[in-house]
């Protein structure tokens, strides 16, 4: 099998992987708001979501335009590294419960998340999208997607982690963790 086939097979896994999330999402989104949740940070959410499309769409491109052959050590590094990212990430949804979607919404009184990585990282699924965002392109090869996507998130993120820390803040009565 080609490196442009196997990395098109994972791409569609993440995507696929991403449908399953907004399935989550949009659920856990609807409970929150039958509960009283109220959304902060709109704004920037459609930002999110051309980028997060544009990783997947932007590294099966690179990958299959520039026909890159990165060594194989960097291939299953960075695979790992993609699989790891994904195992936080549902450790991060399996932690939040019903309280986790892909949007800003907190639910007034609800107690603060605590445990799971959220006792030792206050956005461990950002984390997770940070390392995603440089390991699944650069299992491709696809290093110009993983730079323009690193440098756009990190002004999304710092946006989002803002929006996401006050809303907890004003609406639980807390210090953002």
């Amino acid at each position: 099998m080609s490196l442009e086939v196997g990395f098109t097979l994972l791409v569609v896994a993440v995507g696929l992987e991403r449908v399953a999330e907004l399935v989550v999402s949009n659920r856990n989104a609807a409970w929150s708001l039958a509960r009283g949740g109220v959304e902060s940070g709109r704004g920037h959410y459609p930002f999110m979501v051309v980028l997060h499309t544009g990783l997947l769409v932007g590294a099966l491109v690179e990958v299959w335009v520039r026909r890159p052959d990165p060594p194989s050590a960097l291939v299953w590094s960075m695979l790992v590294l993609c699989l790891a990212s994904q195992g936080l990430r549902w450790w991060c949804i399996r932690t939040l419960g019903q309280q986790w979607n892909t949007r800003v919404i907190v639910v007034p009184g609800a107690p603060r998340v605590t445990g799971g990585p959220y006792r030792w990282i206050p956005h461990p699924n950002y984390v997770a999208v940070v390392v995603e965002g440089v390991a699944l392109p650069l299992v491709g090869g696809a290093w110009i997607t993983a730079l323009v996507f690193t440098v756009l998130n990190a002004g999304l993120l710092a946006t989002r982690i803002r929006a996401e820390d006050a809303a907890l803040a004003r609406l639980t009565g807390g210090a953002p963790a």
